[in-house]
């Protein structure tokens, strides 16, 4: 179920470090290993971090300028992924050389293609704008699931969860499981995915958000999310008290969420997040408390869906009773089923023809 032809992230920007630092950064994706630094000019590079020779990690050999150059025979390659020193050779054979990933960079997420590079367009990355916004604050986060990818991206598509994984922290009432979600299709401007709506009226504050201000009232809340291929979820929420004025956000909790997740292989995976609040609500200290929560919260996640992996056995999805729960997760997953095999059978249909 990995879609090639679309961007992952691969790294927060301030995870990869400054060219003159000399130091290199690897994260796997789709189980390939991928080597991304910083040259002088401060664009990226993206290279495969396995030197052709004898697939020594390049990332455990050091830079020379914009080149990095291997640590075990001392092949150095260029930011284009050629060889362009070999050790006692003269002549560089042509398939010295490793492969390479367009890399982009946007409101501090860094993404590599993983696909057909000449498909690669930068108008289709996700507007992830409170990730790098004057007026939006936040602590960027990083986990690792020992999980498959689509179990988190199911765990994300139903936010009935939040009632009961997340009482204390994220839910505060049962209501929003009880909530149905209006569930949209998403296909415009490069992404595709669906749209989960989801209006929760009258209901207690969670305890997170009496950090912003002290509630008299019950609130009616919002989750309002777009979840993009391969696994992004861009979300706006928050909550006003039941005594204001639907179009009254002067005292609303309003917080923008940016997550997405990365698999690293078949059955880990990357896990990149942030929530942010509005600039000039609560105190100095909110950013912190903010992700401190959001961390609590997702950690939560972690166990409960890292439980059930361990807990499915072989063919299990077959057998699994499908609940209305499941309405936006179902569509999701067979809009990406039939995206994926719409590019493999491009994929044999290109090869046929080449042969």
């Amino acid at each position: 179920m990995w879609l090639r032809n679309c961007w992952y992230v691969i790294a927060w920007d301030h995870e990869i470090p400054a060219a003159t630092e000399g130091t290199l950064f690897s994260r796997k994706v789709l189980g390939e290993p991928i080597l991304v630094y910083r040259t002088a000019d401060g664009t990226f590079a993206a290279l495969e971090d396995r030197c052709c020779h004898r697939h020594a990690p390049l990332s455990i050999g050091r830079r020379e300028g914009d080149a990095v150059r291997c640590g075990y025979h001392g092949m150095m390659f260029n930011a284009s992924g050629q060889c362009v020193d070999l050790p006692g050779m003269e002549r560089i054979p042509p398939r010295a050389q490793v492969k390479t990933y367009p890399v982009a960079c946007k409101n501090n997420w860094v993404f590599v293609w993983m696909g057909d590079p000449a498909l690669a367009d930068e108008k289709n990355l996700p507007d992830n704008f409170s990730c790098d916004h004057p007026d939006w604050v936040n602590i960027p986060g990083y986990l690792h699931y020992d999980t498959p990818y689509l179990l988190i991206c199911d765990n994300l598509l139903d936010f009935s969860h939040l009632s009961y994984v997340h009482e204390k922290t994220l839910g505060g009432s049962t209501a929003i499981a009880q909530a149905r979600p209006k569930i949209e299709t998403v296909d415009a401007g490069g992404q595709r995915g669906i749209r989960v709506t989801r209006h929760v009226h009258d209901v207690p504050a969670p305890p997170y958000y009496q950090r912003f201000r002290k509630f008299e009232s019950n609130l009616d809340r919002w989750f309002i999310y777009d979840f993009l291929f391969p696994g992004t979820l861009l979300m706006h929420s928050g909550g006003r008290p039941v005594t204001d004025a639907p179009d009254d956000l002067s005292h609303a909790v309003q917080l923008h969420s940016c997550q997405t997740l990365t698999p690293e292989t078949e059955t880990t995976t990357h896990y990149f997040f942030q929530q942010s609040h509005r600039r000039g609500e609560g105190d100095s200290t909110m950013k912190n408390s903010m992700y401190r929560t959001l961390l609590e919260a997702f950690n939560e996640d972690c166990r409960m869906i890292t439980a059930q992996f361990k807990n499915l056995a072989p063919g299990a999805e077959e057998h699994m009773l499908p609940l209305h729960f499941d309405a936006a997760l179902g569509r999701f997953r067979h809009m990406l089923a039939d995206a994926v095999a719409l590019e493999r059978a491009g994929a044999i249909a290109g090869a046929s023809t080449s042969s």
